[in-house]
């Protein structure tokens, strides 16, 4: 049976509708010339209380600890590209995809390498001054 055939009967395994709105977030991104801070705040000001907090801290942080970074949104999450336009970490709200937590996440772009085998992504909860300080330490290895 193809990939695109589906049993009688049976639920089709096609995308949720959170991620087709994020693919639309993705179309509208890269048509759009968009202010990357007016962008970052705009995905802010449209998530829950708690996570729009987390997001805020998390765009402090991101904005002192790698000032070359250039915020931009990435499927609709505030991200935080390189010179080279590439995004190297973005902030995903525990809402985007109803999920129990916020997420900090690397992409490949991020020189976070730790031999075989390394940490990408960062469930958030809560922040704690340790954590900002763990936030900040990585995000200054992933730009060097």
């Amino acid at each position: 049976m193809s990939p695109t055939t589906k049993k009688k009967g049976t639920k089709s395994e096609g995308f949720s509708a959170e991620e087709k709105a994020a693919m639309r977030a993705r179309a509208r991104e890269l048509k759009s010339a968009a202010d990357g801070e007016s962008a970052v705040q705009e995905a802010l000001a449209k998530m829950s209380a708690s996570d729009r907090a987390l997001g805020k801290r998390i765009h402090a942080l991101v904005k002192k600890s790698a000032p070359d970074l250039s915020p931009k949104t990435w499927y609709g999450m505030p991200a935080y590209a390189n010179k080279d336009g590439k995004v190297v970490c973005f902030f995903r709200d525990a809402g985007k995809f109803k999920e129990r937590y916020a997420m900090l996440g690397f992409n490949d772009s991020a020189s976070l390498d730790a031999g075989s085998m390394w940490p990408i992504a960062y469930a958030l909860g809560k922040l704690t001054k340790a954590d900002e300080a763990k936030i900040a330490k990585l995000v200054k290895q992933a730009v060097s």
